[in-house]
């Protein structure tokens, strides 16, 4: 077995021990990377191997850092999310050496991971963009109804500001997802005003 067929053994062996389960009964996290290498692999058609790995390990055992073990607000979300792309960067560098992997690959995808170099390195950029589709093609209704409370202006200005953060490609296969009615909506709002 070759270190990247390894490495993706051992990502996959991480997100299984996530205590959370998915409809199908497959691990949350598991099934997670799986839709985010599915979608690097549509709009990075040639995507390396490390890339696909590094998609794989978006959300890398995020379970292990809930939300609840930081403040809450604005300020604690934004800590709480730095600290997993450091952790995840960390824990997917570590299991690609692990598995035999090459350093400077392993490196590649701690910083991919770890959203370093956003709208300026491909591989980050391609990541961001896999993890907003996801969100907007499975996540995104249930987001809603977590925050019912939240007024209809809030929720276009955090699409319009996800929008901001993906690439035209990311954008224009955005515009094909079937979204429900009201979240298309919502989404329309956010492209009118932004």
């Amino acid at each position: 077995m070759d270190a990247h067929a390894r490495a993706r053994e051992l990502i996959d062996a991480a997100h299984a021990a996530d205590p959370a389960r998915a409809s199908d009964g497959r691990a949350a996290e598991l099934v997670y990377g799986e839709r985010v290498e599915a979608w690097v692999a549509r709009l990075v058609p040639d995507a390396s191997p490390a890339l696909r790995l590094a998609a794989r390990s978006q959300h890398l055992e995020r379970w292990l850092t809930p939300r609840a073990t930081f403040p809450e607000g604005k300020v604690g979300y934004l800590t709480w999310r730095r600290s997993l792309y450091v952790k995840q960067a960390d824990r997917a560098r570590a299991l690609l050496l692990e598995a035999g992997v090459a350093a400077f690959e392993a490196d590649d995808v701690a910083t991919w991971v770890s959203k370093t170099g956003l709208k300026t390195n491909p591989g980050t950029q391609a990541l961001e963009d896999a993890a907003v589709l996801v969100f907007l093609e499975n996540e995104i209704s249930s987001f809603a109804a977590q925050h019912a409370d939240y007024p209809r202006e809030k929720f276009v200005d955090i699409l319009r500001k996800t929008w901001r953060k993906l690439s035209p490609a990311a954008q224009q296969a955005a515009l094909t997802l079937e979204l429900p009615p009201a979240i298309a909506a919502l989404v329309r709002d956010a492209l009118a005003s932004s």
